[in-house]
This record gives structure tokens, sequence and C-alpha cells, in this order.
């Protein structure tokens, strides 16, 4: 079996990083991790585009707005939905994660869910920290074998892309939720 991957390099790469205001201690701590490990990865801070909305359920529209600008590679979209007393919760998170799946699906952009939906506080503190799970970060990374990947798909692969392209029999790395 012959497994393609896009590679971590996001020289030359444009993202847009939506992310969400509502649970802000949470959310700085994702876009913080999401943008250095953007930088980490040659993506220069001018191609990173940061625009900040009030609540999870505005993230899908301003993802499509930015995807179908063409100014960007991928979208990044970021916040924190924790479980309260009533259902909010549950009406907030499946209308997130439709919205923004539909907005990968309808613009061919990759579009990234970095939308942490926990339980409790603690829980999205400790996926938000990037010594622990670094779910900003992840997100990032995403992102970048993303554009690899559907540029490799597409037939535009670039020299960084090519040289990517490896055998292998397809197994996932060790820790590998992908």
């Amino acid at each position: 079996m012959k497994r393609r991957k896009g590679l971590q390099d996001a020289s030359g790469l444009r993202f847009g990083v939506v992310v969400s205001t509502f649970n802000k201690l949470v959310t700085s701590k994702l876009v913080s991790a999401c943008v250095e490990t953007l930088t980490g990865h040659g993506a220069k801070s001018e191609a990173i585009a940061v625009v900040r909305v009030p609540g999870a359920f505005e993230i899908p529209l301003v993802a499509r707005t930015i995807a179908d600008s063409g100014r960007v590679d991928a979208v990044i979209c970021l916040g924190a939905v924790i479980r309260g007393d009533t259902p909010h919760f549950n009406y907030i998170c499946a209308e997130v994660s439709r919205g923004i799946g539909q907005v990968a699906l309808d613009t061919s952009v990759p579009v990234i869910f970095g939308v942490l939906t926990t339980e409790t506080v603690a829980q999205a503190e400790e996926r938000a920290d990037p010594k622990k799970f670094n779910r900003g970060g992840e997100a990032a990374k995403s992102a970048i074998e993303m554009v690899r990947v559907m540029r490799m798909l597409r037939g535009k692969a670039d020299r960084s892309t090519s040289s990517a392209l490896t055998s292998g029999t397809g197994k996932r790395r060790a820790g590998s939720t992908r």
C-alpha cells in the first residue's frame, strides 16, 4: 500500500484563523499555540490572519467568508465550548461541527476543526496547554498537512510536497489520533 502524506512545511502558505473570544482564557492559549506552530513550520506572520468572533456559533460564517476570499490556503477554527447546566452545549457543538464541515465541503479549502468541546473548564485548559495536549498547535499542523495533501491530490504538488510522498504500510504513528 502506498501512503501519501503532506509535508509539515508551511513556507509560502497563507492561513486564516477564526477564534472565538468566548472562554478567552482557553481560546487565547489555542490561538497562541496555533500561530507559534505555523511560524515555527515556516509560515510568515504576515501570511496568518487572525479573526476574532464573539462565540463558537459565529465561527462557520466567518470561516466560509475567509475560505471564499481566495486569499488563504487553509482556515483554522478555534474555540472552546464547555458543558453547562442546560442543553445549550449540545446545540452549539452540533451546529459548529456541522457548519465547519460544510464550509470545507462547499469551498474545497481545508478547514480545520480546532474547537474544544469539553465537560469542564479544567479539561478545556488542559487541552489548550501547549505543554500537554496543545490542540491549537495540532490544528495548525493539520492545516499545513491538509494544504500539502490537497495540492498533491490536485496535481499541484510543489517540490516540498513531492519529496514528502513516501511508501509505507499505512500504519499510524504511535500516539496519533488521525
